[in-house]
């Protein structure tokens, strides 16, 4: 098996049945915000614009229920009695309402959290400040007042906008650094110094024209000194006294401090932009990464989203465990994963059916998460449940297949998709050949947990055949194919006329987010 993991679940449940104490150098989580909104994930249409068709990955929306009472009594019975006595003292403040909801469903996962962490790793908390002064003091309680290490102050560049009289736009989120223990990892980064403090302190220019500044020696020994002068960089001063030289080329920069301003959120048109609102950008992670682990170790992100913690550790040579609540987010981390890294990233998915029996107890659970994870086998979007509405009300899923690959402008066919986890018969089959040509869809896709009935694939076969008029190299396939689940989990392929899918938006190779990487360091101003 494989050192990385995805995780389909619950994360309080994933951690505590798989992940073993101790196990973890570095944990990164951004949890929802408890900021009253929904987050979608956003796909493209064909013309490149954003679908007007929505999916709700998760909400943020919490409410006091019975989840949250069944929630307290797990703190109640398991947690340290001050943990206790802290979240009925937010609750007596706050009252049984949607805040408190969400503190209490943070402060179990961040026990199980320092449960996992080694004592030399450490934890970033993302956070606004609607819930950050909240979520430090559950911190301070876990892990001790005295290993808070930092509030990183992410300037975001762009703010919020214009809130009313009395407020400013808000352009900034909290990133809560904590220790397990006073021996942790930490390997300081730099930032490059700035033109004017070049010019004025590396303002001497040596015969090979290189920009050095003098230095002095302070309290050293000989044999240093005998060093720099068999190497030509001493400099001798009017009074008598010898300096140091210092190269510019030679030195890492001004050691970074807890407000970062220098990198970008992932703005409308950045190429790696996957549709999260919540996405971070990897150079985000990047640098939490590199000061807080080594190569080899294993970086852990709870609520794993677009999965920009999984990308960033990849690229640095981690192992990495992803976790998320829908199959729609592992779909959607499967597809950034092959995108950026091909065949060369090894992980094991553990929460997805792998056989028949799987897919019938994950539909019996959950029909729309069946429906995402059936969508996910044939990488289609799915369409929102709640805006299905004329022709589309027999569709589950779309996808945009480019039958015209290499070309700056694509010509792209829609496939549309039906997925049926319940007994099926010919009549489907019949209404869902209507669906298609109401939608002026190419090609359908008739994807069943049921095999289906003789009479069913006559029917579909008797759509006949597609095949893009002027296309070189295009072949014909079925215009309506029936796939079932146990034949896609053991391998069976989609049939088009060519395939270069462009359902989802694509995530850059590693070289292009690199090049990116390097103009964002060297930008201070957006």
């Amino acid at each position: 098996m494989a050192d990385n993991k995805l995780y389909y679940g619950d994360n309080l449940h994933i951690l505590r049945q798989y992940i073993p104490d101790e196990s973890v150098d570095l944990i990164y989580l951004d949890p929802p915000f408890n900021s009253n909104q929904n987050y979608n994930v956003l796909f493209k249409e064909e013309n490149g614009t954003a679908s007007a068709a929505q999916v709700h990955a998760f909400t943020d929306t919490w409410k006091w229920n019975e989840t949250s009472e069944e929630a307290l009594l797990d703190i109640s019975e398991n947690a340290p009695s001050r943990l206790v006595e802290l979240i009925k003292g937010f609750i007596a403040f706050l009252g049984r309402n949607q805040f408190a909801a969400y503190l209490v469903m943070m402060a179990p996962r961040l026990l199980e959290l320092y449960r996992v962490l080694k004592p030399t790793g450490s934890i970033y908390l993302h956070c606004d400040p609607t819930a950050s002064h909240y979520l430090k003091l559950l911190l301070d309680q876990i892990f001790s007042v005295k290993n808070f290490q930092n509030e990183i102050i992410w300037k975001r560049q762009t703010s919020s906008g214009y809130k009313g009289i009395g407020k400013y736009g808000r352009a900034h989120d909290s990133i809560l650094c904590y220790s397990k223990s006073s021996n942790f990892i930490f390997n300081t980064q730099y930032m490059p110094y700035t033109q004017k403090y070049i010019e004025s302190h590396y303002n001497q220019i040596d015969e090979k024209g290189r920009r050095y500044r003098a230095h002095w020696f302070g309290t050293t020994t000989q044999e240093t000194i005998n060093k720099y002068i068999e190497t030509g960089r001493i400099v001798k001063r009017p009074d008598g006294k010898i300096e140091k030289r210092l190269y510019l080329n030679e030195q890492p920069g001004t050691p970074l401090d807890d407000i970062w301003y220098d990198i970008f959120p992932v703005n409308s048109m950045a190429k790696d932009r996957l549709g999260y609102p919540t996405q971070k950008p990897v150079t985000l992670l990047e640098r939490i990464i590199k000061s807080s682990s080594n190569e080899g170790d294993t970086v852990l992100d709870p609520f794993c989203g677009c999965g920009t913690t999984i990308v960033a550790s990849e690229k640095l040579n981690r192992r990495w465990i992803g976790i998320d609540i829908t199959h729609l987010a592992i779909a959607l981390m499967k597809s950034r994963l092959q995108d950026t890294f091909g065949d060369s990233v090894k992980y094991d998915v553990v929460g997805e059916p792998t056989d028949l029996s799987g897919a019938h107890a994950l539909a019996r659970q959950d029909r729309y998460q069946f429906q995402w994870w059936a969508l996910s086998l044939v990488k289609a979007r799915p369409v929102d449940q709640n805006q299905k509405k004329g022709a589309d009300k027999g569709i589950d899923g779309i996808k945009y297949i480019n039958i015209t690959p290499g070309l700056k402008k694509p010509q792209t066919i829609k496939v549309v998709v039906q997925v049926k986890s319940g007994h099926v018969q010919v009549k489907d089959v019949r209404e869902f050949k209507t669906v298609i040509e109401n939608t002026k869809s190419e090609m359908g896709l008739f994807v069943t947990l049921d095999e289906p009935t003789a009479p069913m694939t006559q029917e579909a076969l008797s759509s006949g055949y597609y095949k893009p008029s002027g296309i070189v190299g295009a072949i014909s396939c079925p215009k309506v194919q029936i796939l079932t689940i146990e034949e896609l989990l053991n391998g069976k392929k989609v049939q088009y006329p060519m395939h270069d899918d462009v359902t989802f938006r694509r995530a850059g190779k590693v070289e292009d987010e690199e090049a990116k990487n390097l103009e964002i360091n060297f930008t201070k101003d957006s």
